[in-house]
């Protein structure tokens, strides 16, 4: 089976559908035991330091596996994936384009799916029939995310693994959901653990290893994945290709994705968000736009390369739960 890799989440329907094996690339660097060293790889081919770590991480990633082709999405999300792409073509990488339209257009994105479809030597019917096959499994995912706010009984870093999983199901539909499956009747046996603190956690996810055990230890959790979320396109499992693609926020402009957030966020009984930026990405400009327009103690956390949460980021973290506990103590006075 031929492994098509992919640096952000895209129609997987129609790498399945062609018989492919799907793999997020993200995934493997962040899962990788040298992931620092994958960022090197890249700074000694060139890549500069004020690159992103992601960037130099995947192109990194590249360099060592075997992928038959790559999907790079040139619209939609991070800019210096324009250079990556290049310099993986002229390392011999085959290379598709994929673009997801800034407006949400509906005919550009049908064209851009079906271009996608055409170049896999798939129909549009046949990517269909997998989003129908995928639709059980989307549904378990939405069951844990609400078992982690609802009854407390699964946790943040849980709730984020498996919903992040679902840009590429593990490269393995079937053998992901007996996994899911697994999960959830153990999940079935536990006592709920609800937290002292709620969080939100808001932004693409987190390069650092250890965040939400970090908040754990400290009797907070995270109960609010916002991208990891909508990589299960929970809140489209009945709509058709098209539609689910529209309703996926994270590749269109930032008010779309408020509007998700002000949906999300009350339901969820939060305290406090924290929202992730990545060091060197333009999304880090939006941070304004997110602390305007929500209504919520905001803590903003910057992350570089991969690995655990450095002193000063520990620190802050620990300031805002300080912040947020003397509030609740406020409110119930």
């Amino acid at each position: 089976m031929q492994t098509v890799g992919f640096t952000t989440t895209i129609p997987v329907e129609v790498v399945l559908a062609a018989g492919r094996r799907p793999v997020d690339l993200n995934n493997v660097f962040i899962n990788a035991d040298d992931t620092a060293a994958l960022v090197r790889q890249a700074e000694l081919e060139g890549y500069p330091r004020t690159a992103c770590a992601w960037i130099k991480g995947l192109y990194g990633t590249l360099r060592r596996e075997m992928v038959d082709e790559v999907i790079v999405v040139t619209e939609g999300d991070c800019s210096q994936t324009h250079a990556m792409m290049e310099t993986l073509r002229d390392h011999g990488v085959r290379i598709v384009a994929f673009s997801f339209p800034y407006n949400r257009d509906a005919e550009r994105l049908r064209a851009e799916i079906a271009r996608l479809a055409e170049h896999f030597g798939v129909t549009w019917e046949a990517a269909e029939q997998v989003r129908e096959e995928l639709r059980r499994l989307r549904g378990k995912i939405a069951r844990i995310d609400e078992l982690t706010w609802q009854k407390g009984t699964v946790t943040g870093f849980e709730n984020h693994y498996y919903q992040v999983s679902c840009s590429d199901f593990e490269s393995d539909p079937v053998a992901f959901e007996a996994k899911v499956d697994g999960f959830l009747a153990e999940v079935a046996t536990r006592e709920p653990t609800p937290p002292a603190i709620r969080l939100g956690f808001l932004g693409v996810p987190p390069i650092y290893s250890d965040l939400y055990q970090f908040l754990e230890t400290r009797g907070a959790r995270i109960v609010y994945n916002e991208i990891q979320r909508q990589f299960t396109m929970a809140d489209s499992v009945d709509c058709g290709l098209l539609d689910q693609y529209q309703r996926y926020t994270y590749p269109y402009d930032i008010f779309g994705r408020l509007e998700d957030l002000k949906r999300q966020l009350p339901l969820r009984r939060l305290d406090g968000v924290i929202h992730y930026v990545q060091s060197f990405c333009f999304r880090q400009i939006q941070d304004t736009i997110i602390r305007q327009h929500l209504p919520y103690p905001v803590l903003t956390l910057e992350g570089d390369v991969p690995g655990p949460l450095d002193g000063r980021n520990k620190l802050r973290l620990e300031a805002f739960l300080e912040t947020l506990e003397a509030r609740q103590t406020r409110t119930r006075k």
